[in-house]
């Protein structure tokens, strides 16, 4: 799906990412590959990590895996397709027992915070369901309350940057963030790859997250990669030999069975 202030248009299927992003290059651009159940109504768990099972097929590189969580089933069948951590929004406010509950079970560093939330007349307002109910609390306090929880991450999106490409919603957050004990991931509104560099200049935050592909297909995340370290932001760098025999085994043919 491509998502432009949280309304959907369709774009492909999960055949269709792997056809389109080498997945055996990118493992050396990105850290972390989340694939999030954005459908509306009912949520097909078993549907959706049947989907992740394919994509994780040819991706070394660790998967969050969010969207309609409402059991401890579903994280098992989520976990089982191959996501490594599993990323909660509504829960965190309708079923605060079932987050404690995956907390203890899998520990703090499997489970992410995801925070949508929208900029308006001076005020930083969270939403749960898809972006489409308010609630009560304020930014601030919210993820006060997330770190107080223990979740091990806290995903951050601007819903009204979201699918725009202009940049991410900084000035609002610099205050907010400074005393985030948690690592911060934010997202909504990367459309090159100087949003990144930006972010990460900005704010105190561990991570930066994009959705919107397209402005990264072929050598887009490589070479993001490539500019953040030139530019002085900590992150990885891998041995890109190791990349070179990933292409290679993606090269091979399957033997016949």
């Amino acid at each position: 799906m491509l998502s432009r202030n949280f309304r959907l248009q369709k774009v492909g299927d999960a055949r269709w990412l792997k056809q389109s992003y080498d997945f055996s290059k990118i493992a050396f651009a990105i850290d972390e590959l989340v694939i999030l159940n954005v459908s509306r109504g009912e949520k097909n768990i078993k549907r959706y990590a049947d989907n992740i099972k394919e994509i994780v097929d040819t991706c070394f590189i660790p998967v969050v895996a969010g969207g309609g969580i409402q059991s401890m089933e579903d994280v098992e069948t989520l976990l089982s397709a191959g996501a490594d951590k599993i990323l909660v929004n509504t829960a965190l406010v309708k079923d605060v027992e079932l987050v404690q509950a995956l907390i203890e079970r899998y520990g703090s560093q499997c489970v992410i915070g995801s925070v949508d939330f929208k900029y308006a007349d001076g005020s930083l307002d969270v939403y749960i369901e898809n972006g489409s109910e308010k609630i009560a609390v304020g930014l601030k306090d919210y993820i006060s309350s997330l770190v107080e929880l223990g979740v091990g991450e806290i995903l951050l999106n601007s819903i009204d940057k979201d699918g725009t490409g202009q940049g991410y919603c900084m000035a609002p957050l610099q205050s907010i963030l400074e005393s985030v004990s948690v690592p911060v991931i934010l997202s909504g509104g990367a459309g090159r790859y100087r949003h990144f560099i930006e972010a990460f200049q900005a704010l105190h935050i561990d991570a930066v997250s994009t959705a919107n592909l397209f402005n990264f297909i072929g050598d887009g995340f490589p070479l993001s990669r490539d500019k953040m370290i030139k530019a002085g932001i900590n992150l990885a760098i891998w041995d890109r030999s190791e990349e070179q025999h990933l292409k290679n085994y993606f090269k091979m043919e399957a033997p016949d069975v």
